[in-house]
């Protein structure tokens, strides 16, 4: 049962708002090669704010992923293309309606 989740809010800077779009589609690839990741999600809230919302089994999954190369390529980018560190916060989920 999908328990765990990780939400994740991010800033691009202006003028790098289409490449941040970018590296998250892209990220979509990273994430199905992920065993435990069990949804992920990748999305946009403003002309510059973006988000990410994904879920896992247990905590080793959620650990793994923050030590992926999702995380790693978001952080790499925070520097140049970021306004800011992405703030990502654990979730417990309460209830999950999934297909």
């Amino acid at each position: 049962m999908t328990k765990l989740g990780l939400l994740a809010r991010i800033e691009a800077r202006p003028e790098y708002a289409e490449k941040v779009e970018g590296l998250l589609r892209d990220a979509v690839q990273l994430a199905q090669q992920e065993e435990h990741t069990v949804t992920w999600f990748a999305f946009r809230q403003g002309a510059t704010t973006f988000g990410v919302f994904d879920t896992f089994a247990d905590e080793k999954g959620r650990q793994g992923h923050l030590q992926g190369k999702i995380a790693a390529a978001l952080m790499g980018a925070a520097e140049t293309m970021l306004s800011e560190a992405p703030d990502i916060r654990p979730v417990d989920l309460l209830a999950v309606k999934l297909p």
